[in-house]
């Protein structure tokens, strides 16, 4: 906020000299704008601004536009600070910017400092575990000036709904204040700079600022227009759109108002109209208003219109005149709350929020109450911390002491929020995604969530997910539930993607809560999964609004009819499944319309349709409630009523008015009985990830019981497999189990199974334990077709691109990472590769890999090398050479010899990047060894006596996953003498024909090399 020039302390003025001043550079447009005299009207105007936030805050009724006071707050800070610049600019010559960033961080971070220090303890007190991680982030990113940004991610991402408002959301108006601080002093700066040598210095400053700034207003008003229109979130946050508020208030410092005397009634009318146009805004705006837009610009100019009513004109030292709105707004309780606004408006929000996090939801006088009490601290604030710091001499004389101090400020909330942060994580527990295959079986039906079996308890013990995994926990459907902004559906076929069979879920993000369970339905019958989702968007053609968007949902509307179309022209499914959250209107009459007008085209595939019942929706965070209780988790119940209303298609469909179509629910599990309240844990299962979706375990452990409903409905066929895991097949004629094997068929261009595979993302695993992979290479990671795809000849390409001097690739893992030998038994892990067919200096920094790690490095993903890492196949630099390694024990030295691990050395290949070539490594515990093969010829060895037992176990005796990937440099190609660079010629796939794993019971020389 503009808290910029507060008064110091003030001295009577001198008698004025009896001669004139010495001329200077400019003459008459020197003294511009509008001399240092201290404005008191201007610290009154601030307690006109800061009130109606704090009205606005406290929801007192009528003045619900209150928000409107930041307007004035821009405008005024934009005024104040351009004509201290150009004051200095014009008297001096230039703009001393240390000087200027010192008086603006000792003026304004250590008061920010002290709230968000107290916010970061008080957090730790007062808020549940799950919120209170939040919150540090929120604390870090104010401390740093970002907190706009964060807020404006969070606003714009449908996904991060649900959660309680900030106790530091007021900070993104600070964030865009110093963000214009830090672009507006450096510009003016180089300006002044450029116009320093001009006779008349200060006319020439004066214009070219003025026209850069007019541009600037502009240009920001057109984009906060665009803006309003397209994202509001990011009109009301980001900077850009409100920087020509800020230029509103430099043009009232830059243009020569001050040569000019208006008559005394034109400047109150100026003043009082501007005056009431703000209390209009306050009294007739809320939240409706599309803001800032057009709407901004009353405030905005009023403020102004305010502010040019008391410029001293020529010749005039005070225009204060007993009836303008300016003797009023200097007033001694105006000047009051004015120099107080500044640490008021810090610590208001924080006191309402935290209180309501203790206290519950309040009514608008206890609000009120709360806002007064935040005087308190505000009082206290002001006295000891922002103006024993402005006014010290010792601080102030040098510019490197003021921006100490700002450092200082900077890094105390910084450093609290990590250390509270730190160990609420610890406290939570790990935030690593759930492995679905380890959860309980689900009950097909009866009360109970999950199946009883014989001496099998629910017992005690943490909920699943955990609240830090809960509020991740989202389906693995990639992209496939689109956002807002996005008109029309990728393809989205998951599953036996070749097949002509398919199920189709359709509906916003309450349709796309059952993809995990859907997807293994159609994989039981070797059907496909297509997936048509979008968020926040209603399956019956309703016209809503769009929170993310700000305005009238049109994506919506084209993404539905783009839908049904694709449906309507489309090979029939077998089945299609619709869901939809059930609350985006009330009219009943209008929503049974709306149905119909979806459900029409649907029923003429001639596909059974199929509606899911719309779940509980909680409307509370469940996660960070169950954060704050994990031992009892039933004091965050909901209420059955207001969760679980009446479901009007459901009813429709159940009195046979809506042929086609028939209706299943899970609610009777999910909440169960008829009691008042439904539960948020069942069975030790975490239900929701927000305030309204299902958490995909969840999903997971329903997928029984969603078979039963659907089958029994007579929609779905039974499949010919249990929907519980099947047992291991049998050994074939030649003693080996087969556990995996996909020969990448599918359509060219398509995905991998998702089934079998997963990617890996960007430049490291989550929470980065290894940045760049811990190999330093340079690719990122996409889950992109243009770097991981089928080539529809049954092989799996991955291709390194290359964007500018960005490179691209794809590095993909078995979903499942329980691949291990049996007591005494035989691994075996084999692929059928071409590597990437170039060489020489267009291969350089080419590192194409097949390899396995530890499945204990998934929990947290560290731990390596001790969990174990063989590299099946590796090459690097497109030479005809191929080489396996196995990694194990520390990070240096120690048995495998890290870093480089024990290596088998080249092996010459001169047909491996033309022709396929079976890889493959077998770990035999019966004759304790690590074998290699290439062709079915083994190459190298590995045996249990080259290290001590403890290793060898640690590193081969549990699950491993797999890894296809072609990374770009690293350390390994530059040890081979060559990196990435502009020779390398990106495009270039390693292709995949299949990948095999299985087991052997007996032990021994194991398979041999057999396929």
């Amino acid at each position: 906020m503009p808290f910029l020039l507060a008064p110091g302390p003030r001295r009577k003025p001198s008698a004025p000299p009896l001669t004139p001043p010495p001329s200077r550079s400019g003459g008459e447009s020197g003294p511009s704008p509008h001399r240092s005299t201290f404005r008191p009207d201007i610290e009154g105007l601030r307690a006109v601004a800061v009130l109606a936030v704090l009205a606005f805050h406290a929801e007192i009724p009528g003045l619900a536009g209150g928000f409107v006071g930041v307007d004035v707050f821009f405008v005024i800070s934009g005024y104040l600070i351009t004509g201290l610049l150009v004051r200095e600019a014009i008297s001096t010559g230039r703009i001393r910017l240390g000087d200027f960033f010192s008086r603006r961080a000792r003026r304004l971070l250590p008061s920010a400092a002290v709230v968000l220090a107290a916010v970061a303890v008080a957090g730790a007190w007062l808020t549940v575990p799950l919120r209170r991680t939040d919150l540090e982030y929120d604390v870090l990113s104010a401390a740093l000036s970002l907190a706009n940004w964060r807020f404006v991610s969070q606003r714009t991402d449908y996904l991060a709904a649900g959660h309680d408002q900030s106790p530091l959301l007021h900070f993104w108006s600070l964030a865009v204040e110093e963000q214009f601080y830090l672009f507006w002093a450096p510009l003016l700066a180089v300006v002044v700079l450029c116009a320093a040598r001009a006779v008349r210095r200060g006319r020439a400053v004066r214009s070219v600022v003025a026209l850069v700034t007019g541009a600037l207003v502009l240009g920001s008003f057109a984009l906060s227009l665009h803006w309003t229109e397209d994202s509001v979130s990011l009109a009301y946050l980001g900077t850009p759109s409100r920087v020509w508020q800020f230029g509103v208030g430099a043009l009232l410092a830059l243009l020569p108002w001050h040569l000019l005397r208006g008559p005394r009634t034109l400047r109150l009318l100026c003043g009082w109209g501007g005056a009431a146009a703000i209390g209009w805004c306050v009294v007739a705006y809320d939240a409706s208003t599309p803001y800032p837009g057009y709407a901004a610009l009353v405030p905005t100019l009023a403020t102004a219109a305010v502010i040019l009513a008391a410029i001293p004109g020529r010749g005039e030292r005070n225009v204060q005149g007993p009836y303008g709105v300016g003797r009023l707004l200097a007033g001694r309780a105006p000047r009051a709350v004015g120099r107080l606004s500044y640490t008021l408006y810090l610590w208001h929000w924080p006191v309402l929020v935290l209180a309501e996090a203790r206290l519950g939801a309040l009514g608008w006088p206890a609000r009120t109450a709360l806002t007064l009490a935040a005087v308190l601290p505000a009082l206290a604030t002001m006295r000891w911390v922002e103006q024993p710091l402005r006014r010290s001499r010792t601080v102030s004389e040098l510019p490197r002491r003021g921006l100490a101090v700002g450092v200082s400020a900077i890094v105390l909330p910084v450093a609290l929020a990590l250390v509270v942060g730190t160990a609420t994580l610890h406290l939570m527990g790990p935030a690593t995604p759930v492995d679905v295959k380890g959860l309980p079986p689900g009950a097909v039906s009866g009360p109970s969530l999950l199946a009883r079996t014989a001496g099998a308890s629910s017992g005690d013990g943490p909920v699943v997910p955990n609240p830090a995994q809960a509020r991740k926990d989202f389906p693995p459907d990639r992209d496939c539930q689109v956002a807002p902004e996005v008109t029309r559906s990728p393809q989205c076929l998951f599953g036996a993607v070749d097949s002509p069979d398919r199920i189709v879920l359709l509906g916003d993000s309450h349709a796309g809560q059952w993809f995990s369970p859907m997807l293994a339905l159609a994989a039981q019958r070797g059907w496909a999964l297509q997936e048509l989702v979008k968020q926040g968007c209603p399956l019956p053609q309703l016209a809503v609004e769009s929170p993310q968007l700000g305005r009238a949902y049109r994506e919506c509307d084209t993404w539905r009819a783009d839908a049904l179309e694709r449906l309507r022209t489309g090979p029939k499914p077998k089945l299609i499944v619709i869901a939809s959250l059930n609350r985006y209107t009330t009219d009943r009459q209008l929503l049974t319309t709306a149905w119909e007008k979806t459900l029409r085209p649907l029923r003429a595939t001639g596909a059974p349709i199929v509606y899911i019942e719309d779940t509980p929706v909680p409307g509370t965070d469940i996660p960070a409630c169950v954060s704050g209780a994990p031992d009892g988790a039933a004091a965050c119940a909901f209420s059955r009523a207001e969760a679980v209303p009446a479901d009007p298609l459901a009813r429709r469909i159940a009195s046979g008015a809506v042929p086609g179509v028939r209706s299943i629910s899970v609610n009777p599990v999910l909440c169960p009985g008829d009691g008042p309240t439904c539960p948020a844990v069942r069975d030790r299962i975490l239900l929701y990830r927000d305030d309204a979706h299902l958490t995909n375990v969840a999903a997971v452990v329903l997928a029984p019981r969603l078979e039963r409903l659907l089958t029994d409905s007579g929609a779905l066929p039974a499949a010919t497999a249990p929907a519980t895991p099947a047992a291991p097949a049998a050994p074939g004629a030649d003693g080996w189990t087969e556990l995996l094997r996909d020969d990448f068929e599918g359509p060219a261009g398509s995905r991998p199974s998702p089934a079998n595979w997963q990617y890996d993302l960007g430049t490291c695993y989550p929470g980065c334990p290894a940045p760049q992979w811990g190999t330093g290479e340079i690719e990122t990671m996409t889950d992109s077709t243009d770097n991981v795809r089928l080539d529809g000849k049954g092989a799996l390409e991955i291709v390194p691109t290359r964007e500018g001097e960005r490179w691209s690739s794809g590095r993909i893992e078995t979903v499942r990472s329980d691949f291990a030998p049996p007591p005494g038994g035989v691994l075996r892990i084999e692929a059928s590769i071409a590597l990437p067919d170039v060489t020489g200096p267009k291969a350089a920094g080419y590192w194409p890999a097949f390899w396995t790690l530890g499945a204990p490095l998934r929990d947290g993903y560290t731990g390596w090398p001790g969990v174990g890492e063989l590299d099946i196949m590796e090459s690097v630099n497109g030479r005809d050479t191929v080489f396996g390694s196995m990694h194990c024990g520390v990070l240096e030295g120690g048995p495998c010899e890290e870093p480089v691990g024990l290596t088998s050395g080249p092996q010459a290949c001169a047909s491996c990047r033309t022709e396929f070539h079976a890889y493959a490594v077998e770990v035999d515990l019966g004759a304790r060894e690590v074998r290699w093969y290439l062709d079915g010829r083994v190459y190298h060895r590995v045996s249990a006596g080259r290290m001590d037992a403890g290793t060898w176990k640690r590193a081969v005796d549990h699950g491993v996953f797999l890894i296809l990937n072609v990374a770009i440099g690293g350390k390994l190609p530059a040890a081979d003498g060559a990196t990435a660079g502009p020779a390398t010629e990106p495009g270039h796939p390693m292709r995949v024909d299949q990948v095999t794993v299985k087991v052997k019971v007996k032990g021994g020389e194991g398979g041999g090399g057999s396929g």
